[in-house]
């Protein structure tokens, strides 16, 4: 991206829909960035092209941005996502009367491939934790953190960022459920086992006492200095733990929350029900994972069956 400043009329409009995104439409930091980022780079392509306002971009000039992106090699899915960004700023503008009419009505950008993601067999989940386990058998704060995290992370199938965002009051053990604030601050109640429960009140009562600082205040997870522990950490400790099994390519967190929600439907769970757990505002969202099922079905029939 060139090191120099938009012009006024561009900065200005940049701004106002940042404060659109976190304001209106609770969007988590990351996203702001990479809206804003994206939608940088689309500013200063228009310039190039003698765009002054946002009114001077068309419909030709955000075809030949994506054009000169898709040329040069960007993924599909990096050019899905800047469309999508150019989009939600285009719509905002008509709104707020910066455009007289929206050019991307009529913008297709390419689909993005659909990949199932990667799941762990439940064996693989049992030894990863089982390690875990033992490890914060031993002792030590951080060792019955670890277990807890990864427990909780895949008990409910959460995400990394509500997983490091969790206080102490949003465990209730008596129904053995957890208050998660997900994405577009929605809040659910989502159950987890007696495992994850027991691996929780281990920390609770063993390891955070050892942690706290006047900074922690009420979080449930804490960082080897006492702060909230952060999402890097937990990143880190899950990617230990899958290098350690030595049989699977998965490193993401993500990971365990695709592992919970196909082992759920697996076992015959309602798919609205895992739509509900996970927090997806759309079924179309949750359904990918009936496709891993079927996969997994059809991998185990082509693995046993004499004729398969």
């Amino acid at each position: 991206m060139p090191e120099i400043e938009l012009p006024e009329a561009f900065a200005d409009a940049l701004k106002g829909f940042e404060r659109y995104l976190v304001a209106e439409r609770a969007r988590s930091a990351h996203t702001v960035r990479a809206y804003l980022a994206d939608l940088q780079a689309l500013s200063y392509f228009a310039i190039t092209q003698g765009a002054k306002t946002l009114k001077d971009i068309d419909l030709a000039t955000l075809r030949q941005w994506l054009g000169e992106q898709s040329t040069a090699g960007l993924a599909r899915s990096t050019l899905a996502r800047r469309a999508a960004a150019a989009r939600t700023l285009m719509g905002w503008a008509l709104r707020e009367g910066l455009i007289e009419e929206n050019p991307t009505l009529r913008l297709k950008a390419p689909k993005q491939q659909k990949t199932l993601p990667g799941v762990l067999h439940q064996e693989q989940l049992e030894r990863m934790i089982s390690e875990l386990e033992s490890q914060a058998e031993e002792g030590g704060a951080i060792a019955l953190r670890d277990q807890a995290m990864v427990e909780l992370l895949y008990a409910a199938g959460l995400r990394v960022g509500e997983l490091a965002a969790l206080d102490i009051d949003d465990i209730d053990f008596e129904r053995r459920t957890v208050r998660v604030l997900g994405k577009g601050n929605k809040e659910r109640t989502v159950p987890f086992g007696a495992p994850a429960a027991q691996a929780i009140q281990n920390w609770l009562r063993g390891g955070r006492a050892a942690l706290y600082q006047p900074v922690s205040g009420f979080a449930l997870f804490l960082g080897a200095r006492g702060g909230r522990v952060d999402q890097r950490q937990v990143r880190s400790v899950v990617a230990r733990g899958f290098k350690a099994l030595g049989d699977t390519s998965a490193t993401s967190p993500h990971a365990l929350r695709h592992s919970a929600a196909t082992h759920l439907l697996d076992g015959g769970a309602d798919l609205r029900a895992v739509q509900e757990i996970l927090g997806h505002s759309s079924l179309a969202t949750t359904q990918i994972y009936t496709h891993v099922s079927v996969e997994r079905l059809r991998s185990s029939y082509r693995q046993a069956h004499p004729r398969a």
